[in-house]
This record gives structure tokens, sequence and C-alpha cells, in this order.
């Protein structure tokens, strides 16, 4: 099967894989996970071939096929249904059914099939090429982050479907209870190594930090063994009495050379900033409606009162009004009917998927930052960048240069300069990596105000919600409750 031996890449000075390997047995279905820029895309690139390793060798069996998610959004063929079946192996170019419950199961429908790919948005046609490679059926599917093209219950069947895959998986996703769900083993690059182990992610993430103890332990202690044998050495290596023995401690250091003290990996470590309100209610929704389309009514007389301490998950298939709903709520849209309250004190933070595209490109990230609160010092804003990992020279980067999940944080960065007591967060967890998903969701339940949180991610769902907003029926309705308790008593109607 595939195997990876004494894999080295660098880019100039970032080295990524120093002497790295990996093996996978027949069968194999493995979590890929790291922190962002530590590699993950690239070795999928150097399994592609398209890249080449600097040193080290990749090998898998003859006529071995492998399978990705391209990003690259180009279509040949008139229908969805007709681009689809074009994934089909040879020998099953008229199993159009196929092709069929693939995409019924990404969210397409019946009337779809009929239609031009081109006429659906960037989110749908990616799962039109992930329909195509799923179809295809290789000998090794490689999915980077497939859940951030996917709503809840594309998600939810797409998990059912890679735990019936038969041949080899290597998945990368930051939602770790999703992973888990579908891997056999987890694989780690760490310290420029790749660490494998069968099981889960928190199970790896626990034995490296096992290992790194050990690693630390032995290494204070075999320093102060070093220091006391040099002792020796120093004082006795005049006495011809003691040549011997300090001839022995002269071969004993050259057979304990130094372990290197590891370095510290950064990790996100942040809290919001909360404007005191003694306040019961923030805001308040009353008999609230919009569309885009007369025909195609996203919100109808919605009733929601959001008050101190809520927190309220927004969740429904993509195209149904869930970010339309924050939008309105934060006063970017003008609702039909129907009127939006707020407390005259009542201070918004407010983390939008468009959000970020109205960042300065021309402004360095520090300037982002402190834009957000100009009461703020600069050494209170730097504190800021390097919380979001933004430290040194790298503060002073221009927004233009910056990759799609570096934006993200330094739209993260703007809204804990500003003091609020309310945060809107539309799927803020899309450009994040697994460490600072936890981080977010620590600081969530830290923070002392209300959060209204849009996410297809289970995970994150069952960690914080205890009231939902569900875009289903047509409609935006309110359950109080957790999702589980939602999961129980009325269930995704797709799904019955």
């Amino acid at each position: 099967m595939l195997s990876i031996r004494n894999l080295d890449k660098s880019y100039g000075s970032q080295i990524l894989f120093d002497g790295a390997s990996l093996q996978m047995t027949p069968g194999e279905r493995l979590g890929l996970v790291g922190r962002n820029g530590h590699g993950k895309s690239t070795l999928f690139r150097l399994l592609l071939g398209e890249e080449l390793p600097d040193a080290g060798k990749i090998s898998m069996p003859r006529n071995y096929r492998m399978g990705h998610l391209a990003q690259h959004l180009h279509f040949t063929e008139s229908t969805v249904l007709e681009e689809g079946c074009l994934g089909l192996p040879e020998g099953e170019e008229w199993d159009h059914y196929k092709v069929e419950r693939i995409l019924f199961g990404l969210g397409f429908t019946e009337a779809d099939m009929g239609k031009a790919p081109s006429t659906f948005s960037g989110g749908f046609q990616i799962r039109l090429n992930l329909a195509k490679v799923l179809v295809s059926n290789p000998n090794l599917l490689l999915l980077d982050e497939p859940t951030n093209y996917l709503d809840i219950l594309s998600i939810r069947w797409i998990r059912k479907f890679l735990r019936a895959w038969k041949n080899e998986l290597i998945i990368i996703s930051h939602d770790w209870e999703f992973m888990d769900s579908v891997t056999t083993h987890t694989a780690a690059i760490h310290r420029h190594k790749i660490i494998k182990l069968s099981g889960g992610t928190q199970k790896l993430y626990a034995q490296i930090a096992q290992d790194e103890e050990i690693h630390e332990k032995t290494r204070v202690n075999e320093e102060k063994k070093r220091k006391d044998v040099e002792v020796f050495i120093n004082r006795f290596r005049a006495q011809a009495s003691k040549a011997s023995s300090v001839q022995s401690r002269v071969k004993l250091l050259e057979k304990m050379p130094p372990k290197q003290q590891l370095s510290r990996i950064a990790n996100l470590d942040f809290s919001f900033h909360y404007a005191p309100l003694a306040a019961k209610t923030l805001m308040e929704a009353q008999d609230l409606s919009f569309h885009f389309d007369p025909q195609k009514p996203l919100i109808h007389n919605f009733n929601l009162s959001l008050h101190a301490g809520d927190r309220i998950a927004v969740i429904g298939k993509n195209g149904y009004g869930k970010s339309t709903l924050l939008n309105l709520m934060a006063g970017g849209l003008k609702p039909i009917g129907g009127t939006i309250k707020s407390h005259q004190h009542m201070k918004l933070g407010y983390f939008g998927q468009t959000n970020i595209d109205r960042l300065h490109k021309n402004q360095t990230v520090e300037e982002e930052i402190s834009s957000a609160n100009h009461s703020l010092n600069r050494t209170a804003v730097r504190t800021l960048c390097g919380v979001m990992m933004f430290s040194g020279d790298t503060a002073e980067k221009k927004v233009s240069v910056l990759s799609g999940g570096e934006k993200s944080r330094v739209l993260l960065g703007k809204i804990l300069a500003a003091p609020a007591n309310l945060l809107f967060l539309d799927e803020p967890t899309n450009h994040l990596d697994m460490q600072s998903i936890e981080a977010l969701i620590e600081a969530i339940e830290d923070f002392e105000g209300a959060v209204v949180i849009v996410t297809h991610s289970e995970m994150i769902l069952r960690a914080l919600a205890t009231r939902l907003v569900l875009f289903q029926h047509g409609n935006a309705e309110v359950f109080n409750g957790g999702y589980d308790d939602f999961l129980k008593k009325i269930g995704w109607e797709e799904e019955q």
C-alpha cells in the first residue's frame, strides 16, 4: 500500500518535513491532523505528484488510483448529472443511479439533475466535484476539509458514506469529532515528522503529550548527569591516579549527546472583552419577515429574544437564510416586516462571512486590529496581534497578502479588541485548525454576554448550544433545548 520513507520538504527556511515516514495498510481510513501551515495540504500535493520531495521516497502499488477533491471549477457537460457521470470508472459509464445517489446525499434535488453546473453557487459546484471523486471509487481517496463546503445534512450523509468506504482514505478536517467517526487511524504532522496510531485524535495528542513530557524529564535528568560528569572530569583531569576514571567518564559523555529542548508550539489563547450590561434582554425580534425573492420567503413572522448568557445556534441547510438572519439582526439588511429592538447599551461583535471582505487590503494586521478600538495603546494592540498568532514582524503584514485563514484571525482579533456583550459568529471555524477551534469554544463558554452562532459542526453544537434556531419546514423556528434534544424530539425532516 502507500509508503512514505524519510521524506524531506522545505520552502526556503521553512521546514515542513524532515525524515518523515508513514505506512498505510489495506482498507485503512486515516485522519491527518496538524497545525495550519505545518504541511497537511503539502503532503497531499506530494502524494498526487503535483510537487516533488527534496529527499525521501513515496511508493505505492502499480495501477493504484488516487482521487482528490479538486478546488478548480471547470465543467464540460451541460447538466449536473452528465458532469457527475464523468467520474464513473471504466465499465460503469451507464450506472447513472450511482451518481444520483451521491448527488442527492450532497444536497442536490431531482430537479437539479438537468440544470447546468454553471447555474449553481461555488459551494454546490465544489460538491459536484466531490461527487465525481466519490463515484470514481479510487484506491486512495484524499479529502482536504470536505465539510467546509457542506451543510449539516450533507455532513451527516457523507459521514455514513465514508464509514462504509472499503478502500484507503486520508482525510484532513478541523472537526475532530466528524473525522474520528469515519477513520480507523490518526496521523499528526508534528515537529516535521509524521506520528501515527490506531484510534482517534484525542488519543494521538495524549500520546504525543506523554512522549514529550518523558522527553523533557529525561533531558533534564541527563543534563544534570552530564554536568556532574563534567565537574568530575575537570576536577581530576590532572591527577594521574584518576586517569582511568576520568577516561571512562569522557567515554560516557560521548555516549550521552545532549537532548534538544523541544521548542514551544504557539497556540491561540484568547478571551472576548465583555462590556458589562445589567439588562436582561439585549435584543428582540418581533414578527420578523424577509425575502430576496417574493416567491421564496426566507423568514416569516419570526420571534426571538436574546438574553444575557444565551448560547443560540442557528442551523439548517445552505441557502435557507441562516446568514441572512444574522445580517438582519445586525442591521446590515432591513426587514420587510416586523421589528428589531436593541438595548441602548448593547454592543455587538459580528464575525460574518462577508465581513472578511471588508478588511482594508492596504492596512497592516496591526492597523486593522487597532481600528476596532482607538482607545487601545500600541502595546495592547500588539498583544492582541500576538494572541492571534501575528507576533513580531508578521503584525506588519498587509491584509492583501494574507491567506483566508489569516484574514479570519484578523477579523477575530478586531472582535476581541472591541468590548461586546453580544456576539454574532457566522461559521467562525472554517479557517481555524483543531487547537484554535478548541480555544474558541473555551472563549465562548467563558464569555459573560450572549452568543448566536451559525455552524454546521455537530461537535460545536453539542458543546455550546442551549437553544436552536432551526431553518426547516420553509421557515425559521426556535427550539428550546440542545442539539441532541432536537435530534431525539424532532430530527431532520430529510432523514425521516
